[in-house]
């Protein structure tokens, strides 16, 4: 067997041109969708991350407004910045890049954040929404999963789903989301405690792994024909790269691809959709203060 390869690149190009025409209708009712992204630091994987949103805005026909700040600036500026962003009209989403200097909490940081600008869908006002099905921004790369997952063909309703991972930002996410009724899949859930990983992996109908740990799942640990989609980026020693690593996911590629029945790659699946979901939620985001530019809750 020879698994489908699942192009998240390619879905995520036809996702952007659809917004992109959503975005020319918006301008056309006089409001251009604003994201606002904040870095703090010098971090040159966040310093890389934010250019790429920002190119991504520039080519949807969206603003951006980028704000840096030292890595010593105080909670108390962070806050009044996102405070500033909350109440300018013209931004429609703010993203503060993550990680944070130690000595601000992140929560904080977060919950300043209004819930209807909250396009990262990391406040505790939307994961709670989230979670009992109401309307919010759903998380990037969750919400990336599903669309890739619904775009591949994937049958959901009556799969069996195991997601290997248990994190705020993807595991515990896609947990919430596979199991609304307009998906309707049964989730199993594994992480550092699960005894037998193997045993539930083997099950999987729809396998997803996001724990962090390079080539974690391997062939013999699917079962064949599943559909197995790698959230992991992984930065491994390779002497012949140019610059001198590789990324890898947390799933064997070769291996696994052999048996599975569809695949994602690393890099080019989940990686292109999460960028794109940010642009869908500031965009989704817009159009609500297009439709109803007095309301203060959605």
């Amino acid at each position: 067997m020879s698994a489908l390869i699942i192009d998240g690149k390619k879905l995520a190009e036809d996702l952007r041109a659809e917004i992109r025409k959503r975005v020319c209708l918006c301008v056309e009712k006089g409001i251009t969708p604003g994201l606002a992204v904040i870095l703090v630091g010098e971090d040159p994987a966040s310093v890389s991350y934010v250019s790429g949103k920002e190119k991504a805005c520039a080519e949807a026909g969206m603003a951006s407004f980028e704000r840096k700040l030292p890595a010593d600036a105080t909670e108390t500026e962070l806050v009044a910045l996102i405070e500033g962003f909350n109440a300018d009209p013209a931004v429609h989403g703010i993203l503060v890049q993550l990680p944070l200097p130690a000595h601000i909490d992140e929560g904080k940081v977060i919950g300043a954040i209004h819930p209807e600008k909250d396009v990262d869908g990391f406040t505790p006002v939307n994961i709670g929404r989230m979670i009992i099905g109401e309307r919010c921004f759903l998380p990037c790369t969750p919400h990336g999963v599903i669309k890739l997952i619904e775009r591949a063909g994937v049958k959901t309703k009556g799969a069996h789903a195991v997601i290997v991972g248990r994190s705020n930002i993807v595991g515990k996410p896609l947990m919430n989301l596979l199991v609304r009724k307009e998906l309707n899949a049964t989730v199993t859930v594994c992480h550092t405690g699960t005894v037998d990983l193997a045993g539930h992996t083997r099950r999987a109908d729809i396998l997803i792994a996001c724990a962090g740990r390079p080539g974690l799942l391997t062939a013999d640990m699917v079962k064949p024909g599943a559909c197995v989609i790698d959230v992991g980026v992984n930065r491994v020693e390779d002497p012949k790269a140019a610059r001198g690593y590789r990324l890898v996911g947390d799933v064997d590629f070769r291996g696994v691809s052999a048996v599975a029945g569809s695949i994602t790659p690393v890099p080019g699946g989940v990686g292109p959709m999460t960028i794109t979901m940010l642009l869908y939620n500031t965009l989704e985001s817009a159009e609500y203060a297009a439709a109803s530019p007095a309301a203060v809750k959605r």
